[in-house]
């Protein structure tokens, strides 16, 4: 059995205005939207300029576009397909978010984080993500080194590798008795040239989902920092 068509020939698009090939997404942007994620972005991320307006609206795409499997700006588009703009307002295009993405230093990826680390907390209240977290609280500290091309990449500098490149930390979360990767705030990322250990606490402070400043371990674990509970 073969295609009755060459591949150049054949194309394929999800344009009917009266379908949405991802309905539950309306349940996640409602959560994020009582979570204040918009309101949020708008009062913590400045870019300044035509490029940083509207953060809010820009930043709740890609938030959307992730949640439905985008990875790569392009992929966004996935946002105006079919009936998508009769479910949600101030969908921005990729090529809008894109110039927004591209525009961000290391400054303005600390304002991620700490909209990161609020909006998680704010989660914590509305929903079970973190039962026990009142009990106790675990964070992984996880360093990832990437090797990049330019001196002229922003955070980019020679650590103990002896190579060019950025450190990323990812941060994770648990608290007891929820599964192991509940509530991951996400990754921090600083040159290099300060060493893994380097500034891992305080990003373990920021990223902790309270008010209430990290407490002494009640137990040691394994991980690149240990004992480390909030």
């Amino acid at each position: 059995m073969r295609a009755p068509h060459t591949r150049g020939a054949v194309s394929v698009r999800f344009d009917d205005p009266g379908l949405v090939s991802h309905a539950g997404l309306v349940a996640v942007m409602r959560l994020a939207e009582d979570a204040g994620l918009s309101d949020l972005a708008d009062e913590l991320v400045r870019l300044g300029g035509s490029v940083g307006a509207n953060a809010g609206a820009k930043i709740s795409s890609i938030v959307a576009g992730m949640a439905v499997g985008a990875d790569s700006i392009s992929d966004l588009d996935v946002l105006g397909h079919g009936g998508m703009a009769g479910l949600f307002t101030g969908i921005r295009a990729s090529s809008t978010v894109g110039t927004f993405l591209r525009w961000f230093s290391m400054g303005h990826v600390a304002q991620l984080e700490k909209l990161s680390a609020r909006l998680l907390a704010r989660l914590a209240e509305l929903t079970p993500l973190l039962a026990g977290a009142d009990r106790l609280g675990l964070l992984d500290l996880d360093s990832k080194i990437s090797q990049v091309y330019g001196r002229g990449k922003d955070g980019a500098a020679f650590g103990y590798t002896g190579v060019l490149g950025s450190d990323a930390v990812k941060v994770t979360f648990t608290a007891e008795p929820a599964a192991p990767g509940t509530g991951k705030p996400g990754s921090s990322s600083r040159p290099r040239r300060r060493g893994s250990r380097a500034g891992r606490q305080p990003i373990a402070g920021r990223r902790c989902p309270s008010r209430k400043p990290p407490s002494t371990p009640r137990r040691p674990w394994s991980g690149p920092v240990r004992g480390r509970s909030c």
